[in-house]
């Protein structure tokens, strides 16, 4: 495949806004992990949420898409001058040749709980909750590509926990088919009541905060965040940090439960490191799913022992953020690109014993290092599985 340049990237979540606020947060690892206060009647756990949303409606021209999913939307767009930079992008190629492919899982679902709960007498939704596109899965698409002012191709990916990592995966496919010549990706899930329940009704949900790998985790702390990133050809950009490759795969196993033996997990890696041309001894860096499941934790950190080389580190990166849904792939992709180009690994927040199952390439903590190639992997329920391999920049 040939190599993609990211040429902006930017990523706002619990852990702080925009990329020097959160490379301070896992510097310092300091948590975004709060004492669950969102829904009327608490659930006892932890969350990682973004506080000022409540206030911060998006602007005027945008009001008929205005939700909380879209108002982290443009917070997220407004961080690292990115919104300016995919402005720029949109103009130098032209409105109908930048793509956009964002992923959700969750939407708007919160603007729909809402409307329910502001019910008219006549049993009818109120005047700000009647646009239907606010009630869809593209309802983020949708937002962003008026924001942008595009008329390219546009997609909206669901699917569930690797939904922002796939988009990486569409973005290449579009633009190296001709579709496209370049790409807005990225990814929005926020906290709402169905989510918090909805995992909480799985078992899955800790009641402290989430501890990856760690021999006695209880569950995951759902968070909620927004990323983005621009994509184009390697030549548009010399210097900037690269996606080498990436793999998909659906192990179809369980509704919500990965393959036991991590079969899909491992095709999507083959996939990807074949795409990059590069075998599992050229990754420096993992960031992992690592969710703080017994299942997940169990099934990835055997698959990594296997494969990858003792002298590589890897990390799961959810205590700082908490579990952010379909907005995890983006999230991790930028802390990956993070890890490249500041010269740091993160470690594991919160863990402090390793599941036997872990092997050396574990880190428990913060590591100066100067990893070349940084591999992200998002495993959603259903078995869909996104894994994605990023460069340094000039890396062919």
């Amino acid at each position: 495949m040939p190599p993609l340049a990211v040429t902006a990237h930017t990523a706002t979540s619990a852990a702080g806004s925009g990329l020097a606020a959160l490379a301070q947060a896992l510097r310092e690892r300091r948590s975004g992990l709060r004492s669950n206060d969102f829904t009327a009647t608490p659930l006892p756990c932890w969350i990682g949420r973004v506080d000022g949303l409540e206030q911060a409606p998006v602007p005027a021209e945008f009001a008929g898409l205005d939700c909380r999913n879209n108002r982290l939307a443009w917070a997220g767009l407004n961080q690292d001058g990115f919104l300016d930079a995919a402005r720029t992008l949109v103009e130098r190629h032209g409105s109908d040749r930048v793509a956009v492919v964002l992923g959700t899982s969750t939407g708007s679902i919160g603007a729909t709980e809402q409307a329910y709960r502001e019910l008219k007498p006549d049993g009818g939704f109120a005047r700000a909750y009647r646009n239907f596109l606010l009630h869809s899965p593209h309802s983020l698409t949708a937002f962003v590509q008026r924001v942008l002012g595009t008329t390219g191709p546009a997609c909206t990916v669901a699917t569930a926990c690797s939904s922002s990592a796939k988009v990486f995966a569409q973005a290449e496919r579009l633009i190296r088919l001709g579709w496209a010549d370049a790409a807005v990706v990225g990814g929005v899930d926020t906290l709402c009541g169905s989510v918090l329940f909805g995992f909480n009704a799985l078992q899955l949900v800790s009641d402290e905060p989430c501890r990856p790998f760690d021999a006695d985790r209880r569950g995951i702390s759902i968070g909620e965040a927004a990323g983005f990133a621009l994509l184009e050809r390697a030549a548009a950009a010399p210097g900037a940090p690269r996606l080498l490759g990436w793999g998909e795969s659906s192990d179809a196993h369980h509704m919500s439960s990965p393959h036991p033996q991590g079969l899909g997990a491992r095709l999507a890696i083959a996939d990807a490191l074949a795409r990059a041309g590069l075998d599992a001894a050229a990754v420096d860096y993992i960031n992992l799913h690592g969710t703080a499941t017994l299942a997940n934790d169990a099934m990835e950190a055997a698959v990594v022992a296997e494969l990858f080389a003792p002298s590589a580190r890897a990390s799961s990166t959810k205590g700082w953020t908490g579990h952010t849904l379909g907005a995890a792939g983006i999230v991790e992709a930028v802390i990956s690109l993070i890890a490249l180009e500041q010269g740091f690994v993160p470690g594991t927040l919160n863990s402090a014993q390793p599941d036997p199952a872990c092997g050396p390439q574990l880190a428990l903590d913060n590591e100066d290092r100067a990893p070349q190639v940084a591999l992200s992997s998002s495993f959603g329920f259903g078995g869909n599985n996104a894994v994605l391999v990023f460069g340094q920049g000039g890396r062919a």
